[in-house]
């Protein structure tokens, strides 16, 4: 994983992800399933010019999913990064 533009998907904003960004500065992340915590550090580095104190990471499975047959199918698992900024440091989403 060179390309930071591959290692993070994109910004996921959510209810529970804007009530981390007010109080305690942590930013979420879908980022790349093979994508470790230093490659997604230095990656959210690089892209938005910010210094980031720790990486948490989770493997979120894909849920099983009926298409329109009585057949089931299921999405794809991903990985989420829930990212803590150093104090000062900001990213603006929207």
């Amino acid at each position: 994983m060179n390309d930071p533009f591959q290692t993070i998907k994109n910004v996921l904003v959510t209810e529970k992800g804007t009530r981390l960004q007010e109080s305690l500065n942590k930013y979420c992340f879908k980022v790349d399933p093979a994508a470790n915590k230093i490659e997604i550090k230095k990656a959210i580095e690089i892209i938005f010019n910010v210094k980031v104190t720790a990486v948490n990471v989770m493997n979120r499975l894909g849920k099983r999913k009926r298409m329109r047959s009585p057949q089931l199918g299921q999405r794809s698992d991903w990985k989420k990064a829930v990212v803590t900024l150093k104090e000062g440091s900001k990213i603006d989403i929207l």
